[in-house]
């Protein structure tokens, strides 16, 4: 979950910036091109937390030169991650990973995609606890988190309620993003 965030950690652009695909580009190229992959966290039985295989799903159908994992038809969750990312440290030993995932956030800040160095951690506004993950993060803000009371069931509630065309919308300026990044 995102509540106030920081520019000066990464950049945050807004999915329906004309510009928001060359800002992703731009922060990938200056940070990150050489052996990575790309791990697109989530799964297609919420659609709030399509986010990630959605993206995966465009992304692995372009030609890209880094390996994609996370997609509608193999993503990588909760119940598989673990295993997911000891797969990544045996075959993709030196690779960075771009970690992609769907979260919750304030309200002001729905819509917004943010990139920065670091890792996340997956499944915690909905009372996960899973290992962090990533090198660097990709987040797209899919909807408004509850911070009070019994937050984990409610934000659980929240990301089963989120629009899919949001999360495609998303999805796509992602993918433009990172594609334009690699384009050789």
């Amino acid at each position: 979950m995102i509540g106030k965030y920081s520019i000066s950690d990464g950049i945050c652009v807004h999915h329906t910036d004309d510009r928001a695909h060359i800002k992703i580009s731009d922060f990938l190229k200056s940070s990150i091109l050489d052996k990575c992959l790309i791990l697109c966290i989530g799964t297609d039985r919420f659609i709030g937390d399509s986010l990630g295989p959605l993206t995966g799903t465009l992304l692995s159908k372009l030609s890209l030169p880094v390996p994609v994992l996370g997609t509608l038809e193999n993503p990588v969750h909760a119940v598989n991650l673990k295993r997911t990312l000891s797969h990544i440290k045996s075959t993709y030993k030196d690779n960075r990973i771009i970690a992609i995932d769907a979260c919750l956030g304030i309200s002001k800040s729905v819509g917004y995609i943010h990139l920065k160095e670091g890792s996340i951690q997956p499944g915690k506004g909905v009372g996960k606890r899973l290992s962090r993950v990533g090198d660097f993060s990709i987040i797209g803000i899919v909807d408004e988190a509850v911070e009070s009371g019994d937050y984990e069931y409610e934000n659980y509630l929240k990301i089963n309620n989120v629009r899919l065309g949001l999360v495609m919308k998303m999805s796509e300026t992602i993918a433009k993003g990172i594609y334009t990044a690699f384009r050789r």
